[in-house]
């Protein structure tokens, strides 16, 4: 099922083209080599498995890992898969004008998902035989006891029963819809007439708990599936005739939103409508369990409506995300020890967190210094009779009660101007924007939506500060989402600043936002799309101007992924002229380092542990003057080309070398960093010497920086 807003190759009317993404445009033929974007992804995603397989980790963070890995390939298969599919249907001579044959490329993702997913399942069994050592037992419905089976037949018949809604397939209703991301069991019953009847019943995942923790017994704890509680009762659903055949199944659909007309009419309306057909989107993936009958497969292969090459062999259980919440009746043992987020006493003790902006800047690193001080930043906007206006925008924010929004809206309340850029394309996240733009616009607040065609993903604040007639700026750079949730377990950098150049040239960033200007004027700022590609190419040239000068030359850039060609061919030019480039890139990495004449001095590796690498740095020697930006922007050709993005300067000596030490103490990892190189190969980064795990080490050094009070 399709709409106009989210077309397929097959759904689209005759003459018009699946549109093709930035990043996948038609390029001229070069002679440097590059990684594949999505195989790229399936090697970050399989240093995520890797965690999982550390037994140097306590087992439920290991556990984790798994549901992590289970929820990245489920977007993976939404959104790439599905746009890839799509690029294999095009005709054949648009597809050879393309850098990569999408029909190859599809091929090589499902030999690779199909090994990883293997190796997969064998460390959820294994795992789960490490649970028993603790006393802590995961059994199947034929594993159940008969005390357990009283306890269980409660539970259905009270809790379960209900929920249940049996599909039954027959040839003459046509192709039987299922949602997204959901979990069924496929039931095949036999009929009087020695022929068979099915049926698709839906595990209530969303309603009750995946994993259920059932009584002790003698100081053992026992966890069923939902699943199995289903399986052991499905007799009861239906008495006349119980199925003899019982296999999980679940369904990957496109959850792309396709709108075609940004420029016209009403984007927030035409987003809603998209919205509620993201689950409607074409079949990406069909799992099921891979004990089923080829005939029964077949059924259902006919039923709904899939090709051969939506069809994923996979294991019993489905929608391993839900090991995130995996029962831990031993909790807090065999989790990680906490790391309570630290904080620094000269911003506790100011009597105006202004105050201590005005003296100097401050750096905040998420998850290991508290997320307070923005929030602090925010609510003593909203308060301060010295505050006149605040101007923000939100990217991301936190699902149900958001600390910032609500700081928003009681600064809108008490009277101030508050101006909100809000992108509601920002995916998966465009429901819960919409519903903050509204509870802002009630409040008072001025709230400014998406800029047709681009996305803004810069994270900024900015607030004017009005006393004894002198007016004063105050802004917050970040290169993380307003969203003091994902700041528990994503690593990144906040700068509090009320440098007067910095602020002026931010107030021009949100005149282009609220459509004032067409162009920002910033030399401080890299911005993109205005000049943060232009800048980004100069500050490279000059370092390969200092190479081939002889003097010393040197770029250390961090990011979550590189795929743009054009900067990743600027640095292979670097590469070859002898300047040194050490990289961290814990995703996608399009660059291929480590190759004769095109990257022999560029050095890449990738850091996957208990927190989520997520800041994005660029450091350039710069003849001796060493600058260095913060950044929202990966090096993305979306980022760079398509999306609204600022890189902030760190100018304060003492806050730069700080950021510094941090960047070198990832260097130096040699538990967790892994080496990034054109064959994948994932291999752990090895040193004698002292063990380095970076992400403990970079809490010890900011501990030993900004002594902790007693408590």
């Amino acid at each position: 099922m399709t709409s106009p807003e989210q077309p397929t190759a097959a759904s689209l009317p005759a003459g018009v083209l699946l549109p093709v993404k930035k990043e996948d445009e038609l390029l001229q033929p070069t002679a440097y080599s590059f990684n594949d974007r999505d195989v790229s992804w399936l090697a970050f995603n399989y240093r995520v498995l890797q965690e999982a397989k550390d037994k140097r980790l306590p087992l439920y963070e290991r556990i984790k890992f798994l549901a992590i890995y289970s929820s990245n390939m489920d977007e993976f298969f939404k959104i790439r898969v599905a746009y890839l599919r799509g690029l294999a249907m095009l005709k054949k001579k648009t597809q050879k004008q393309l850098y990569f044959d999408p029909v190859k490329v599809l091929r090589q993702v499902k030999r690779i998902v199909q090994k990883q997913r293997a190796e997969y399942l064998q460390l959820f069994e294994s795992l789960m035989q490490e649970l028993k050592q603790h006393r802590i037992f995961f059994i199947s419905y034929e594993e159940v006891t008969v005390h357990q089976y009283e306890f269980l037949r409660e539970y259905f018949y009270n809790h379960v029963m209900p929920l249940i809604n049996p599909i039954y397939i027959h040839e003459y209703i046509g192709v039987v819809f299922i949602q997204s991301d959901t979990i069924y069991h496929a039931l095949r019953f036999p009929d009087n007439e020695g022929d068979y009847v099915y049926a698709l019943i839906e595990i209530p995942t969303h309603s009750l708990p995946r994993f259920l923790l059932m009584p002790e017994v003698n100081h053992s704890y026992y966890i069923i599936s939902l699943d199995d509680i289903i399986r052991l009762f499905i007799h009861q659903l239906f008495p006349k005739v119980s199925p003899d055949q019982v296999y999980s199944v679940k369904m990957n659909r496109d959850a792309e939103l396709y709108i075609y007309d940004e420029h016209s009419g009403n984007l927030v309306d035409k987003i809603k409508k998209s919205l509620a057909k993201r689950n409607l989107g074409v079949p990406s993936r069909f799992l099921y369990d891979n004990r089923m009958p080829e005939d029964f497969l077949k059924t259902l292969k006919r039923a709904l409506g899939l090709t051969e090459a939506d069809l994923v062999a996979g294991g019993r259980y489905h929608n391993f995300r839900d090991l995130m919440n995996f029962p831990n009746p031993l909790s807090p043992a065999l989790e990680n020890e906490p790391l309570p987020p630290l904080r620094i006493k000269e911003l506790d003790e100011a009597p105006s967190i202004f105050e201590a902006i005005e003296k100097r800047d401050w750096l905040i690193h998420f998850p290991y210094q508290t997320y307070d001080y923005l929030s602090r930043f925010l609510w003593e906007a909203a308060e301060s009779p010295y505050v006149t206006k605040i101007r923000i925008s939100l990217y991301r924010v936190a699902v149900g009660n958001s600390k910032v929004v609500s700081a928003l809206i009681h600064a809108a309340r008490m009277g101030k101007e508050v101006t909100v850029f809000i992108e509601v394309k920002a995916r998966f996240d465009e429901e819960n924007n919409i519903k903050w733009s509204n509870e802002l616009i009630r409040a008072g607040a001025k709230v400014f939506y998406s800029i047709p065609g681009i996305k803004v993903h810069s994270k900024t604040c900015v607030i004017t500060y009005r006393q004894n007639g002198l007016q004063k700026r105050y802004a917050y750079f970040g290169t993380g989402n307003f969203n003091e949730k994902t700041a528990r377990v994503y690593c990144d950098i906040g700068l509090f600043t009320a440098d007067a150049q910095l602020t002026e040239e931010l107030l021009s960033h949100y005149d282009f936002l609220r459509r004032k200007t067409d162009r920002i004027e910033s030399k401080e700022l890299l911005i993109a799309p205005h000049n943060m590609r232009q800048r980004l190419y100069q500050l490279i040239q000059e370092e390969i101007e200092a190479a081939k000068a002889g003097e010393k030359a040197y770029i250390l850039l961090k990011m979550n992924s590189i795929q743009d060609r054009e900067i990743i061919e600027k640095l292979y030019e670097a590469s070859n002229a002898g300047v040194k480039i050490d990289m961290i890139v814990r995703g996608i990495c399009c660059l291929k380092p480590g190759i004769k004449g095109q990257s022999e001095n560029i050095r890449i590796i990738s850091i996957v542990d208990r927190f989520l690498e997520h800041a994005r740095c660029y450091y350039f020697y710069h003849h001796g003057k060493e600058l260095l930006y913060c950044s929202s922007a990966d090096f993305m050709t979306r980022n760079l080309s398509d999306r609204v993005e600022v890189a902030f300067p760190i100018k304060d000596p003492r806050l730069k070398q700080e950021v510094l030490d941090i960047l070198h103490i990832q260097l130096s990892d040699n538990q967790k960093s892994r080496i990034v190189d054109a064959r994948f190969s994932n291999r752990y980064v090895k040193s004698k010497g002292k063990p380095i795990r970076a992400q403990m080490a970079i809490y010890e050094y900011l501990k030993n920086k900004y002594p902790q009070e007693s408590p």
